[in-house]
């Protein structure tokens, strides 16, 4: 029987488990905290704890396998310690059938606001999507020169219950002017998952796929939408001068870069019908 390893088992991993458990197929769920593989454990997962920077990594299951890998780079630094770890330490005689890695369509920087497909090339202004670039360009080489199989998703923002901005909405969080937001995109959690999942099944699915649900909007209409759809107060506008005094450095990140993301390849390459084609969707699924 096709056995299934997913190294970094959060809350899209279990979704993608789910799924493989609901085809009667075998899960490995890799995790490195304690409280979450009891949690996992709970669910009846077969759960392996390992610590990715320290720990001998030959013990997870791979010879053979599907093998997911959704953890994230460290949190210092422009390279992935973690992949390369794993990479390093696998029996050549022992390979996974084949990998589907979850990076981030952040690895293309700042395109002010022009469409991206596959061929646009990266660009990372921040550490952390230099850590990605790292990461994919490692898998890369290792499976070409091994011959396994591989997909790399860019992922973009990532929504849905349990990840709604409602916390920082009622906070009172300012967003920025519509005339001054940048070009944002995202994917639901449950579309998401299914796209890891065809991306494994499918041969059409190899090398870099875009993720996301296609649509033009900005992190402020977002907001704005869930905001409303929640019943919250609008979050007030300010311009950019002003957002740069108010919002976390984080929050600021993200908002220096734009782009719209093109997903052609991942609708046809992996013969993908979304669930929530649009944030509207997604918030009255939701809240019915």
């Amino acid at each position: 029987m096709q056995q299934v390893t997913i190294i970094g088992c959060g809350d899209i991993g279990e979704r993608v488990a789910k799924i493989w458990y609901s085809r009667g197929l075998a899960v490995h769920a890799v995790v490195r905290n304690t409280e979450r593989a009891q949690y996992l454990n709970n669910k009846n997962f077969d759960v392996l704890l390992a610590d990715l920077d320290r720990d001998d990594l030959s013990h997870i299951p791979s010879c053979n396998h599907w093998v997911f890998w959704f953890a994230p780079p460290g949190l210092e630094g422009c390279e992935d310690s973690r992949i390369r770890r794993w990479l390093g330490g696998l029996d050549s005689d022992s390979l996974p059938k084949k990998i589907v890695y979850i990076s981030t369509s952040g690895v293309y920087g700042d395109c002010q606001g022009a469409w991206v497909d596959e061929s646009t090339p990266v660009n990372p202004q921040s550490e952390r999507a230099k850590r990605r670039v790292d990461a994919e360009q490692q898998l890369t080489a290792w499976c070409e020169l091994h011959q396994v199989p591989y997909v790399i998703l860019r992922v973009p923002g990532i929504y849905g219950p349990g990840r709604w901005p409602i916390a920082t909405i009622k906070r009172g969080q300012p967003i920025l002017r519509r005339n001054e937001a940048p070009y944002s995109n995202r994917i639901h959690q449950d579309d998401l998952a299914q796209i890891c999942v065809a991306a494994m099944l499918r041969k059409e699915g190899a090398g870099i796929i875009n993720v996301g649900d296609g649509q033009q909007s900005t992190m402020s209409e977002y907001f704005q939408s869930v905001a409303k759809a929640f019943e919250l107060p609008i979050p007030e506008e300010v311009s950019w001068d002003e957002a740069q005094r108010v919002l976390s450095p984080a929050m600021l990140s993200y908002l220096t870069e734009s782009r719209r993301i093109n997903n052609q390849k991942m609708l046809t390459s992996l013969n993908i019908k979304l669930r929530y084609p649009t944030l509207a969707d997604a918030l009255r699924d939701d809240l019915r």
